[in-house]
């Protein structure tokens, strides 16, 4: 596991949420638990790519936003 990647992704993560004024039970729905938000938005932990798909579905965005920045 690539930490530097996942606090990166955490970082993006929760910024976005920010943005779009939701919280993390706002966006852990449809087989998301908000714990699994909170995990992700601290670096804490992997995710599959069908969750990704749904979070950004969630986040009403383009999942490959979740990737928007620097690597």
């Amino acid at each position: 596991m690539n930490k530097v990647f996942l606090q990166k992704f955490a970082k993006n993560l929760k910024k976005i949420r920010k943005e779009k004024h939701l919280t993390q039970d706002d966006i852990g729905t449809n087989g998301i638990s908000r714990s699994m938000i909170s995990l992700l938005e601290i670096g804490a932990t992997d995710v599959t790519i069908t969750k990704l798909k749904i979070i950004a579905d969630n986040l009403g965005i383009n999942i490959k936003e979740l990737f928007d920045f620097e690597d």
